[in-house]
């Protein structure tokens, strides 16, 4: 039997996953990654920590599969959308103000370069149309400019700048093509007028400072751009081969952004009965949760939406355009309010003893509550205690990265039912942020009402319940749930001639396992009201501003 490696690397950890022709998973592995945080809203990574990750975790999954490494026929990369610095030889270049040359990858949250998006949004350039009218900090030409403006030495010793996905697959084959993916998302390539450098704007790159990429005819971030998963040079080369554990000449498909991938991992199951076509897809919606949570929806035709990325063209399935809306902090938000508490550690403590994780205890703990204080429902837990989630700014579809967090409805008491309360409201916050994207997408054309889980939250009934009946969406998990893994190996079945297309090998190893339908009456009409105070709490915080600048 034929397998597909999916390589995945993420804000913590690289991944490994082994996938039959059907999208079986026979084995998967991961190994951590290191992350300095120099600064505030500095995050830096090493690209050769992250390949030694790589072929760490892509050995043990062949060793846990029984594998030989001939039964690997494509490989497929996603990763964070994090901005590598290469020199002539293809050594790392320091990103980071300490000046050490391994922290060479500005990480995707990485948030530095907040001045410099705000002036490029200031031009309000033609291209920006195509990120949602606003360009993020986390996008790389403001990563590019901060560089450029505030280490200058980095910025004339690299010889290479890359998207982490593009960084791999160079690594790994030595072909130095950049993946439609992410030059369309995360630096401003129109995808629409063509690949190999025909979608560079070169008036853009001039009007916010820097055309001296364009006079260079964008050597350094890509003149060859190819659709992804179509495969890249000659395969694996000899020294990539002996460092990940397989064949040389492997194939290697053009990578893809990790929430991307997770796309590609989900949206092509049957659903009822019916396998997806361009038309139904616009009435589904990829919901890739972790630290940060993207949502992922393709259409026909181009769709702007203001505070929502893109509309990009054949940015994750080609041929359609895609709509991106994204949290910058949802997985890292809900960890934040739990391990900020005073109980959490004596309550970790405890479900250690009772042999489960704090978030099963704090699960069990919200439905005695609901019991005992005769609850309609157990998000009426929540009735006086109200989150803004916007602890690390709002990337959709507010677009404004200086936003900050509330919390309204606090008392003296720091209980562990305080905490699950909190915990609770921290979930449906995150919901309802996910809510406001989904509405925005179908007011300018989509008909979403169906949305594809996968990631860390698909594990907990409390998120997955509080997203459907906030939502008002039905909820599908997928077969197999390392979603993003799989996307990745679908690229790698592409390119090695098993699928013609990214969508014909998504119909093949994508597959449904379980559904959830959202509740309606008393549960909706309480989210209904929620939701009106998470809107009134984004107007107060942007009411005490303008008080405060009087100061």
């Amino acid at each position: 039997m034929n397998f597909y490696l999916g390589i995945d690397v993420g804000t913590g950890s690289a991944r490994a996953g082994l996938f039959d022709e059907r999208g079986r998973m026979a084995a998967s592995a991961a190994q951590p990654i290191r992350l300095w945080k120099p600064a505030p809203d500095q995050v830096e990574q090493s690209s050769d920590d992250i390949w030694r990750a790589c072929g760490r975790a892509t050995r043990a999954a062949l060793r846990k599969a029984g594998l030989k490494a001939a039964a690997i026929k494509g490989i497929g990369f996603d990763a964070t959308c994090s901005l590598v610095a290469l020199d002539a030889s293809d050594r790392p270049v320091s990103v980071s103000v300490t000046g050490r040359a391994e922290q060479n990858v500005m990480v995707w949250m990485d948030h530095r370069a907040i001045p410099q998006a705000a002036r490029i949004n200031r031009t309000r350039h033609p291209v920006l149309r195509y990120v949602g009218g606003v360009i993020s900090p986390e996008m790389q030409t403001p990563k590019l400019l901060w560089l450029k403006e505030t280490l200058p030495a980095t910025w004339r010793r690299t010889a290479r700048f890359f998207d982490l996905p593009d960084f791999l697959t160079y690594r790994a084959t030595g072909d130095d093509t950049r993946s439609l993916c992410s030059v369309v998302c995360k630096w401003t390539y129109l995808g629409q007028r063509g690949m190999d450098g025909a979608g560079w704007d070169a008036g853009y790159f001039r009007k916010i400072g820097l055309g001296d990429l364009a006079e260079e005819k964008f050597r350094r971030i890509g003149q060859k751009v190819r659709p992804m998963g179509e495969p890249i040079g000659q395969g694996l080369t000899r020294r990539a081969a002996r460092e990940l554990g397989l064949l040389p000449g492997t194939p290697v498909g053009g990578s893809i952004i990790d929430a991307h991938a997770g796309g590609l991992g989900l949206l092509g199951a049957r659903l009822d009965g019916k396998a997806p076509t361009p038309a139904t897809l616009s009435r589904r919606l990829a919901l890739i949760g972790g630290t940060s949570s993207c949502h992922m929806a393709v259409s026909a035709g181009p769709r702007f939406i203001r505070g929502i990325w893109g509309p990009y063209y054949s940015a994750m399935i080609p041929g359609l355009w895609l709509t991106e809306g994204g949290q910058s902090a949802t997985g890292a938000l809900i960890d934040h309010i739990l391990f900020s508490h005073p109980m959490a550690g004596p309550l970790q403590a405890e479900a250690k003893r009772a042999g489960c994780t704090l978030y099963e205890w704090l699960n069990q703990r919200l439905a005695e509550l609901a019991k005992t204080e005769k609850k309609t429902h157990p998000a009426a837990l929540t009735h006086d205690l109200h989150l803004q989630p916007d602890f690390h700014g709002n990337r959709s579809p507010r677009a404004d990265p200086t936003l900050k967090g509330i919390v309204a409805g606090l008392t003296l008491s720091a209980t562990a039912d305080d905490l699950a309360r909190q915990y609770l409201a921290a979930i449906q916050a995150v919901a309802y942020g996910t809510r406001h994207i989904v509405e925005e997408m179908n007011r300018q054309g989509y008909a979403i009402d169906t949305l594809f889980v996968c990631g860390g939250g698909t594990k907990n009934p409390v998120f997955l319940r509080e997203h459907a009946d906030i939502t008002g969406c039905r909820l599908v998990l997928p077969k197999e749930p390392e979603a993003v893994l799989l996307g990745a190996a679908v690229l790698g079945a592409v390119a090695s001639g098993r699928h013609a297309t990214v969508l014909e090998a998504m119909r093949a190893m994508n597959a449904v396992g379980r559904l959830i339908a959202p509740a309606r009456g008393p549960v909706r009409r309480y989210h209904d009201a929620k939701y009106r105070v998470y809107h009134r709490l984004h107007d107060d915080f942007l009411a005490y501003r303008r008080l405060m600048a009087q100061v």
